[in-house]
């Protein structure tokens, strides 16, 4: 008992006092992990293999992982089961390592209290997925809780470099509220490609229902909100540069490469019949849109001891 505690004790020491290195990589690790478990769940949904593991929380009724007769569909649905402790690992050092400045810090500490006990709810609503023979609109949840989860670890690595000191507004107001409608934009383009994805051929299974909702109607419904965010995005990022608002440009500038990214992938893969690996890469592009969009609205404002002239996101460019 006495080993352990001293061992105990000698962690509790090695835990950080303030944000330094192993708490931005922590960061860093939640975020690129809850973008790749978007990519790995696609991947599952993508080659039939949403009930490669028929049951849960087992992947059999007799064992907790795959087995040699399930194939290569139970190998990829085990697999992206096996990400999520592997996020969960990371969250639950995300919390310890702002742990011991909780009370200066408590914006991290809620934000990283949050995925260490919202994984396991992803876990949770997996479950229901499979056990709801793969529901159109539980699959949709899923997706669309990974999004926030993704949003909530693109607002942690943000506040990891920024701070918590008081935050004054630096963009004009007709500025900032271009940028909220882009975000709102984005949010709907986000949630009607998760319908046209659910009226679409890739069910994650055979024998998976749609939703039953017109897939080509929803094709161009899902495109129109899009091409607002790209106009408005060019908007934003023309303002960044002439008004000039150099907290800005930085992340419009990377918002718009994502988002003319995003709209290419969606264009082809609408014109090439949804291959899988476009429709893969399209999800994975959404959570990527989602966490620039966040990015960009934190930065119309700037801690308020820095110069209007300094610019934030340099720190985040040098990370």
């Amino acid at each position: 008992m006495n080993r352990i505690a001293q061992e105990a004790r000698r962690f509790w020491n090695w835990l950080p006092t303030d944000v330094d290195r192993r708490v931005r990589v922590v960061a860093w690790l939640n975020l690129v992990a809850q973008t790749v478990l978007v990519g790995t769940g696609g991947a599952v949904r993508l080659t039939g293999s949403g009930l490669g593991c028929p049951t849960w929380p087992k992947c059999t009724a007799e064992s907790f992982v795959s087995t040699p007769e399930m194939g290569i569909h139970g190998v990829i649905e085990f697999g992206n089961r096996t990400l999520f402790f592997v996020l969960q690992i990371i969250a639950i050092f995300a919390l310890l390592f702002v742990l011991k400045y909780r009370k200066r810090r408590r914006d991290l500490f809620i934000l990283t209290i949050i995925p260490a006990c919202s994984v396991l709810f992803q876990a949770v609503v997996g479950g229901i997925t499979v056990l709801s023979g793969l529901n159109p609109y539980v699959v949709g949840m899923h997706f669309l809780l990974s999004v926030t989860l993704v949003v909530l670890g693109a607002v942690l690595v943000f506040r990891v470099y920024q701070g918590n000191a008081a935050r004054v507004r630096t963009a004009p107001v007709w500025l900032s509220a271009t940028t909220h409608a882009a975000s709102f934009f984005v949010a709907v383009t986000i949630v009607v490609g998760v319908l046209t994805t659910g009226s679409g051929p890739h069910a994650g299974d055979k024998g998976a229902a749609r939703n039953g909702l017109d897939s080509e109607f929803l094709q161009h419904v899902h495109s129109w909100p899009a091409y607002i965010t790209l106009a408005l995005t060019v908007v934003i990022v023309a303002a960044a540069w002439l008004l000039p608002v150099p907290s800005l440009r930085f992340p419009s500038a990377l918002l718009l490469v994502v988002e003319g990214v995003q709209i290419v992938v969606g264009v082809a893969q609408a014109r090439m019949g949804l291959p899988e690996i476009l429709v893969g890469l399209h999800m994975v592009l959404a959570c990527m849109l989602a966490a620039a969009m966040t990015v960009t609205v934190l930065h119309l404002k700037t801690p308020a001891e820095l110069p209007a002239a300094t610019e934030p996101a340099e720190s985040l460019r040098s990370a």
